[in-house]
């Protein structure tokens, strides 16, 4: 390769990591791997070390992390925020540990093993134990100030114990496994954009305007690095590490004093079998010289420390074919293709199939019956098809044809607005009516018990049950034509269907499986409408005036209630004696108007949802954060930041035995709150 032609691969290049950088970083939606972006980058490197002519000043190589979105207050950096060189095999690392020895004069050296979430860096500043700002990495130099949606994680304390006047730590911000993957099952059922991985789930989540959209993401935080502290000179990277934890912050356990290279590599070979173990997503070790004197003598580049490396775990990628493309209909109408595969092994369980979100990526990614495909598991947890291998793509195979009609009752699609999923708008769609009867009984809507997947699908595919309403026409006779129904199981269950008549009118509504109707929507819509009459009757605009409630949940709420066949089932539910308006009050009732509340912590006597609907009931306010405007902060045992911000901001704090007078009519906590 000549100069020439160094320097248009190094153009190419950088334009393609600056790029991916864009949508990772700013966009949350990456479209490759960390493995394949990182190979980018080391040509890159390589091509400018044999080519010192093709080094510019923005080079990827030479910057660090993306832009500071404009949404946000720019938060300049007490330090610069590095990022880590990586390596990807065992005799990178001993090179690295090589290096550092020359470096300092020493044979060996001794270092702190430390997971490596893949979440998103953040930097929080207290004072005097106080916590007034957090921010993102952003470029290294400046970060965006995104303090309120900090405070909404219960990781991340608002006062500390002991710690230095002036203290800025390091942090990572993730996103559970766990509540990634729910987190991604709601969005698609709601025709929203999926997140390819949990990292970008919680940089989603965290870069939010609304600070009420975090507060209801479980976000979580481990700090790992004390960036400033007056006074505070810790001998090593483990003393750094257990004073955060004294402090108050969330340190993750998992870390190990390592002497000598061999022990650094066991730690690694270790968590590389085990990462499917943790709660979280890991992406490999980081490795730190245990000492800070040495440290500080090894210094950094303009870009990474010198005394830190991360070895990457191996990308799990596996190749696979692609037996059939199928469509299937959700509760919402929503179609999503979902790729059959032929079974893999994969992370350690058995793959078979993958979902391919919708047309529009299926298109983009051109996915054909037949092809060999890379799959991983993002996160994981949830199989994802990278792409596919087109020097194995069969003579065959032929573009998908995503079907124009329902492929389970024939009925039209439609793409509604601003959406990339195409919907079946026959709400009769068998399809539909069996996630919506799922949903329906959940626990949080009717809350009718026994009522599981496959008793649904007998239930519909029988004839029983065609709509919702239909559940309560069900007799002991009807019920005998199911498979393997017993007549005490039938009997328990009709039980639980006639108990459901008597749920609030909040959770009939939220059952009821309206588009962008949760149930936060449905329990404003409920008190500000009192009965389904009253919404039946009114307009886009009315419905606009119920807070939270914008444009889309509005034209989403008079499109069901102007469908004459959603009507017809609202009137057999008033028949069989659903209820259908919320309770009325007495007047004088609502001791608790005016008044807002916020519970943290846990209720021994009590579930929080339970409080939460008493509280309303009369007349209160509950909200997910505390403000100045709050009024009382209910207590549970290991209450989180919500307690300390209360303290901070001068709020009245009740406990639980305070809380239970409260609902019991007695309003003598009000006057002296117990527990403050």
């Amino acid at each position: 390769m000549d100069a020439g032609e160094a320097g248009r691969r190094a153009r190419d290049l950088r334009e393609q990591l600056t790029r991916h950088r864009k949508l990772y970083y700013d966009l949350n939606a990456p479209e490759i791997s960390d493995t394949e972006y990182d190979r980018l980058e080391r040509e890159l490197e390589d091509l400018e070390r044999r080519f010192p002519e093709t080094v510019t000043p923005d080079s990827p190589t030479r910057t660090v992390g993306g832009a500071v979105a404009t949404a946000f207050s720019p938060v300049p950096h007490a330090a610069p925020l590095l990022s880590l060189d990586n390596t990807y095999d065992e005799a990178d690392l001993a090179e690295w540990h090589a290096r550092l020895c020359r470096l300092l004069g020493r044979d060996t050296l001794d270092f702190v093993c430390e997971l490596k979430l893949d979440g998103l860096s953040v930097a929080l500043t207290y004072r005097h134990g106080q916590f007034v700002q957090g921010a993102t990495r952003g470029d290294g130099q400046t970060g965006e100030d995104v303090t309120a949606n900090l405070r909404t994680i219960r990781d991340i304390p608002g006062k500390l114990s002991g710690a230095p006047p002036l203290l800025v730590v390091r942090g990572e911000v993730y996103l559970p496994v766990k509540a990634f993957a729910e987190l991604n099952a709601r969005r698609e059922e709601e025709g929203q954009a999926v997140f390819a991985n949990p990292r970008n789930a919680a940089a989603g989540s965290l870069r939010q305007i609304d600070p009420a959209i975090t507060a209801k993401r479980p976000l979580a935080c481990f700090c790992y690095q004390v960036i400033r502290g007056d006074g505070y000179a810790p001998a090593s990277q483990s003393q750094t590490l257990g004073d955060l934890a004294n402090w108050g912050f969330a340190v993750d356990p998992r870390y190990r004093i390592c002497a000598g290279p061999e022990e650094v590599l066991g730690f690694c070979r270790e968590w590389t079998a085990k990462r499917h173990d943790l709660p979280y997503d890991a992406d490999g070790v980081v490795i730190k010289l245990a000492s800070t004197t040495l440290q500080e003598e090894v210094g950094a580049t303009a870009k990474s420390p010198r005394w830190a490396v991360a070895f990457k775990f191996p990308a799990e990628q596996v190749e696979t074919e692609v037996e059939a493309i199928e469509v299937q209909v959700g509760r919402t109408g929503a179609l999503t293709p979902v790729a059959k595969l032929k079974p893999v092994r994969l992370a350690g369980v058995t793959v078979s199939s993958a979902s391919l979100h919708n047309e529009e990526e299926l298109r983009r990614k051109d996915i054909r019956v037949g092809d060999t495909v890379l799959v991983e598991r993002a996160g994981g947890v949830i199989p994802y098809v990278v792409g596919v291998n087109l020097t194995k793509r069969p003579v065959i195979a032929v573009p998908f044809r995503f079907p124009r009609v329902c492929p389970v009752c024939g009925g039209p699609v439609h793409k509604p607005e601003g959406e990339a999923i195409l919907r079946c708008a026959n709400r009769s769609c068998k399809a539909q009516l069996k996630e919506g009867l799922r949903h329906f009984a959940s626990r949080d809507a009717m809350d009718i018990s026994g009522l599981g997947r496959v008793l649904v699908d007998n239930l519909v595919d029988l004839g029983l049950v065609a709509s919702l309403s239909d559940l309560y026409d069900l007799t002991p006779e009807s019920m005998a034509a199911v498979p393997r129904m017993a007549a005490k199981s039938a009997s328990n269950l009709l039980a639980q269907i006639d108990a459901s008549k008597k749920r609030p009118f909040e959770k009939v509504l939220y059952a009821l499986g309206i588009r962008q109707v949760g149930e936060e929507t449905a329990r404003a819509l409920s008190g500000r409408f009192r009965s389904m009459d009253a919404l039946f009757d009114t307009s886009e605009a009315d419905l606009q005036g119920v807070e939270g409630v914008g444009p889309r949940v509005s034209a989403e709420v008079r499109a069901f209630l102007e469908v004459p066949g959603n009507r017809t089932v609202v009137e057999r539910l008033r028949g069989a004696g659903v209820t259908l308006a919320a309770e009325e009050r007495p007047i004088g009732h609502t001791p608790l108007r005016g008044l807002t509340f916020v519970l943290t912590g846990a209720l021994q006597d009590m579930t929080r949802p339970r409080a939460k609907e008493t509280l309303m009931a009369m007349g209160a306010k509950v909200a997910s954060s505390v403000s100045r405007s709050t009024s009382f902060v209910v207590a549970g045992s290991e209450a989180g930041s919500k307690l300390d911000d209360a303290r901070r901001l001068g709020v009245p704090t009740l406990d639980e035995a305070a809380l239970k007078k409260l609902l019991a009519g007695d309003l003598s906590p009000l006057a002296g709150p117990e527990g403050s």
